[in-house]
């Protein structure tokens, strides 16, 4: 088996689901790809320290976690099985505590991707928590754990490259994008085109459009584990969506 890519995406709220353009983007960006041994997905919506595992039981269960959307959101099913070996692999390539939450399901930051790029189901699937915001120290996890990309594990940090939806006006999904989401979005495609990871890290004080574009940053945090599984880190990703969805960008990538 090639080296298995690693990819950074946007994930949308459940809403995503009917979004035609979206989901076929996603669904075409997971034929692309050689199917995986399995799955490790960081999601912005579980920030934990020490670092956890989740499911880790072997079974993967759903959390609802959000509100006020439409009854059928709430009846979702992803019944991808477990991966507790690769649970047991990571906790010894990490020199650091580890913490097994056997019982918590995936959350939508997970799944809801998932269900347009991998609908069987049928591939074990692993949830890990953010255990930091500090882009060194998750560029540096993401270092640690490369060595899976040869063993056919697909890294998926999800995310959403600007996320300022308390500064969104218009939450159509075609609504025109802020300035402060064009400009974040732009100059985060520059940076990345030019592999200066280090100028990425310190986006707080460089980048346009902040912290409108990141009130909070556990949306855009996933981006540095991505990154730091790099085999090439001054390589440019391959950007497979981009675009605009309720004024964010929805810019993801994958990386060699």
């Amino acid at each position: 088996m090639s080296r298995t890519p690693a990819l950074y995406l946007a994930h949308g709220a459940p809403r995503l689901l009917d979004d035609q353009l979206w989901s076929s983007q996603l669904a075409n960006w997971g034929q692309e790809l050689e199917r995986p041994k399995a799955i490790l997905i960081v999601s912005a919506h579980w920030e934990s320290a020490p670092l956890s595992l989740g499911s880790t039981s072997g079974e993967t269960p759903l959390i609802y976690d959000f509100s006020g959307f439409a009854p059928k959101y709430y009846k979702l099913q992803y019944r991808a099985p477990g991966a507790p070996e690769l649970a047991a692999q990571i906790r010894g390539m990490l020199n650091e505590p580890v913490s097994d939450q056997p019982n918590r399901g995936l959350d939508h930051g997970a799944y809801v991707p998932l269900l347009r790029m991998f609908p069987d189901a049928d591939i074990p699937v692993l949830q890990m928590s953010i255990p930091t915001h500090d882009p060194e120290r998750l560029f540096k996890i993401g270092q640690k754990l490369a060595p899976l990309r040869e063993e056919g594990v697909l890294i998926i940090g999800s995310g959403f490259l600007t996320h300022g939806l308390q500064f969104v006006q218009d939450f159509s999904i075609d609504a025109t994008p802020p300035g402060w989401s064009t400009e974040f979005d732009l100059w985060a495609k520059e940076v990345l085109e030019r592999g200066a990871v280090d100028e990425l890290m310190n986006y707080k004080t460089l980048a346009p459009g902040m912290p409108y574009a990141h009130p909070t940053v556990e949306h855009f945090a996933p981006i540095f584990m991505t990154l730091g599984t790099a085999s090439q880190g001054d390589r440019a990703p391959q950007t497979a969506i981009e675009g605009y969805w309720m004024g964010l960008s929805k810019r993801s990538f994958q990386v060699a």
